[in-house]
């Protein structure tokens, strides 16, 4: 059974890991958001993908929530020291990537070989696509101005509250090599438990990718990233009650119009389905371990029709 999953960073990360556990790895597929990767110190960095591989390769960090497990931060305290750039927190060892990744792309080589090279040395045994080699990045607009998504998600603390989301580069941007062939082939489609404005809508923002799921022949399910109308961490219910209008299960399945087929939504937001306008399937959502992870990965291929 062959599963291509839709994903953002840490939220989809963790799914991303039951996934894996309850489906043979070299037969998934993971379609990951690019659209808040930034430079920082002359380093091309890619917030997502990084959560991802560090996540899948059994390197993240729990506790904090991000980054590599036994980071150490001596480069940017000493970028501190100079009057660096110091406000995007890079460790050491994340450092090494960032190194490794940014000779990559100066040396011609697109960011889905660089991506591909990476997860071979970390052992990954799924595939890790980029949505796009070409440039896209999400910027998001609010009451106090117009941000590149890092600047108002870290820089800023996420504090202000967005009036609109805008793609730079979508209309242009293409999907990245066996992205759309992914899709193609999949038996099971799957959108991670990711906010659907700053990590899935990037990837709908590329055209070809949006247009393969709207043809698709198999199954197209996502997983809400709320339980009880809120986020388990970052700005997602915020965003979906100002621009979409409230935090039920009908909000979020708005933002996927015409290209799901059901929505796993938390137990707590039972009582909320009315005019889901797809198949809501309830469960617990929280993925607060690994075990966690695979069931609700095990409950969305079920709301497929495909056994894990």
């Amino acid at each position: 059974m062959k599963v291509t999953v839709l994903s953002g960073g840490v939220g989809g990360a963790r799914f991303l890991r039951g996934v894996v556990g309850v489906v043979d790895p070299t037969d998934v597929t993971i379609v990951g958001n690019v659209a808040d990767d930034l430079e920082v110190l002359g380093l091309h960095v890619s917030p997502d993908l990084d959560s991802i591989l560090y996540t899948l390769s059994g390197l993240s960090d729990e506790e904090r929530g991000w980054g590599r497990a036994g980071e150490s931060w001596n480069a940017l305290d000493t970028v501190a020291e100079l009057g660096g750039e110091s406000w995007f927190r890079l460790g050491d060892r994340d450092i090494g990537l960032h190194l490794v990744r940014t000779q990559l792309l100066r040396e011609g080589r697109t960011l889905s070989e660089a991506t591909e090279r990476i997860a071979h040395a970390l052992g990954l045994a799924a595939g890790l696509l980029p949505a796009t080699d070409d440039p896209l990045r999400t910027f998001v607009e609010t009451p106090s101005g117009t941000f590149p998504f890092q600047t108002w998600f870290v820089g800023r603390g996420h504090r202000d509250e967005v009036d609109a989301v805008h793609y730079a580069g979508a209309p242009e941007a293409l999907p990245a090599p066996g992205v759309v062939e992914a899709i193609d082939d999949a038996d099971v489609i799957l959108v991670a438990p990711s906010n659907p404005y700053v990590s899935i809508g990037p990837i709908l923002a590329v055209e070809r990718i949006r247009a393969a799921l709207v043809r698709r022949r198999v199954p197209c399910v996502a997983v809400s990233p709320l339980i009880g109308g809120h986020a388990v961490k970052g700005p997602a219910d915020r965003m979906l009650a100002r621009l979409a209008g409230g935090t039920t299960p009908a909000h979020v399945a708005s933002c996927y119009e015409n290209l799901i087929d059901a929505l796993v939504v938390d137990g707590a937001d039972a009582d909320r389905t009315a005019d889901a306008g797809v198949r809501t399937v309830v469960t617990e959502t929280l993925m607060h371990d690994v075990d966690a992870a695979r069931r609700l990965a095990a409950v969305a291929l079920d709301a497929a029709g495909a056994p894990a």
